[in-house]
């Protein structure tokens, strides 16, 4: 006789899974790990300067992640809206560190395990994250409208100064 699983076990982990963060920082980088080593018999080849790269990206959304909620409340992601928008800090010279964070993490996977499907997460995430920030500047506009156009016209999206 099987056991009933836990309850809301199932719905535990499709909300874990939801987190865009869980997935970058922790379930990619395993998948990749799994990945290789099966691809290369159980032998990783690991480039150390990649590293530096995951490190900071990993601290670049975890940092800017906190001072975006306390600078301007609300909580992860949009699910719940800040109160304010927030245009000190590294949100003066870029409006979606904590997104560039994540695909500096994960070029820096790519690099430290010499990885080709790890380059394609990141070609692909580098549009998925692209398509999210369009959806969350429109709910972004509808909340501040002016204000925060005032922001997007003064502040570049992925690239101090360039894009």
């Amino acid at each position: 006789m099987r056991s009933a699983p836990p309850p809301g076990g199932r719905r535990t982990l499709v909300r874990w899974l939801k987190s865009t963060s869980n997935r970058s920082f922790v379930l990619y980088p395993v998948c990749i790990v799994a990945f290789e080593l099966v691809l290369r018999g159980g032998d990783l080849a690991l480039v150390p300067w990649g590293a530096p790269l995951m490190i900071w990206g990993y601290l670049q959304y975890l940092l800017v992640g906190r001072y975006r909620a306390r600078m301007g409340g609300g909580g992860p992601g949009l699910g719940v809206p800040p109160l304010r928008i927030v245009d000190r800090g590294p949100y003066r010279v870029l409006r979606n560190p904590m997104y560039l964070g994540h695909l500096i993490f994960m070029a820096g996977l790519a690099i430290t395990f010499g990885s080709l499907p790890a380059v394609a997460l990141v070609a692909f995430h580098m549009a998925w994250f692209n398509c999210r920030v369009l959806e969350d500047e429109r709910h972004l506009e509808e909340i501040f409208g002016a204000q925060f156009a005032s922001y997007k016209a003064r502040v570049k999206r992925w690239i101090p100064g360039i894009l």
